[in-house]
C-alpha cells in the first residue's frame, strides 16, 4: 500500500503543474510521460490538467507482466466517458478541443489475479498558447524592412523545426517504450526456455541411469553359486 501510494503521488507530481502564485496566472501545461507498476488485482488512476480548446494527446504501452494488456478509460472534466478499452496492450487517443479541467485516466489491471504489469504513458499537449507566444516573439523582433529575407519565413521555419525536434523526442520516447516490451517478452522467454531444457536433461539423465540398470539386471548370471 505504501509503495502504491508512494508511485500516485510520484506521477501526480510529474503530470500535475504546480500551483500558481496569486496574480501570476495560470502555469503552462507541460507534456509529461510516466512508468509505473500496476499490481494484479488493482486499479489506478491519474489526474491530469487540460486548458481549453487545446489538443490532448495519450499514448500507453505496457511493457512487463503476464499477457501484456490492461483496461484503460479515459474521462473528462464533466465525467464524461471518452474512452473505454478492455485487455489491450498499446492504444493511442486524442481529445480535441480539451475542456478546462482535470481528466482521468485509469489503467484497471482486476482481471488479472496473479501477474503485475509495468505500465508506460506519455501526455502531449498541443496549445494554443505557444502560437501566441511566437506572435508575440515575432512582434517584439520584427525586422527592418531594409532586409531581404521576411520574418514570415524565418518564424514558420522555426515553428516546423521545433514541431520536428519535439516530435522527434516523442517517437524517440515510444521506440524506447517498445524496446523495453520486446526486452522483456526475450527474457520471459530465456527464463522458460532453461527451465524445460534443465527438465529435459533431468528427464535424460534420469532414463539413462533406468536404462543401464536394467541391462546390468538383464546380464546378471542368475544362476546359483555352488557351495
Amino acid at each position: 500500500m505504501m509503495a502504491a501510494g508512494a508511485a500516485l503521488g510520484l506521477a501526480l507530481w510529474l503530470l500535475l503543474p504546480p500551483v500558481g502564485v496569486g496574480g501570476a496566472g495560470p502555469p503552462p501545461i507541460q507534456d509529461g510521460e510516466f512508468t509505473f507498476l500496476l499490481p494484479a488485482g488493482r486499479k489506478q488512476c491519474f489526474y491530469q490538467s487540460a486548458p481549453a480548446n487545446a489538443s490532448l494527446e495519450t499514448e500507453y504501452q505496457v511493457i512487463g507482466g503476464a499477457g501484456l494488456d490492461v483496461d484503460f478509460s479515459l474521462e473528462s472534466p464533466q465525467g464524461v466517458l471518452l474512452v473505454s478499452e478492455s485487455r489491450k496492450a498499446d492504444g493511442v487517443h486524442t481529445v480535441e478541443p480539451t475542456e478546462a479541467g482535470d481528466y482521468k485516466l485509469c489503467f484497471d489491471n482486476s482481471f488479472s489475479t496473479i501477474s503485475e504489469k509495468l505500465v508506460f504513458f506519455e501526455l502531449i499537449f498541443d496549445s494554443l498558447q505557444d502560437e501566441e507566444e511566437v506572435e508575440g516573439w515575432a512582434e517584439a523582433v520584427e525586422p527592418e524592412e531594409i532586409l531581404d529575407v521576411k520574418m514570415e519565413d524565418i518564424k514558420e521555419s522555426i515553428e516546423t523545426m521545433r514541431t520536428r525536434l519535439e516530435r522527434s523526442i516523442q517517437v524517440l520516447t515510444l521506440l524506447r517504450a517498445f524496446e523495453a516490451r520486446d526486452r522483456n517478452l526475450q527474457e520471459g522467454n530465456l527464463e522458460r526456455v532453461n527451465f524445460w531444457s534443465a527438465v529435459n536433461v533431468a528427464v535424460l539423465l534420469l532414463v539413462a541411469v533406468l536404462q543401464v540398470c536394467t541391462l546390468k539386471r538383464f546380464f546378471q548370471d542368475k544362476r546359483p553359486v555352488p557351495t
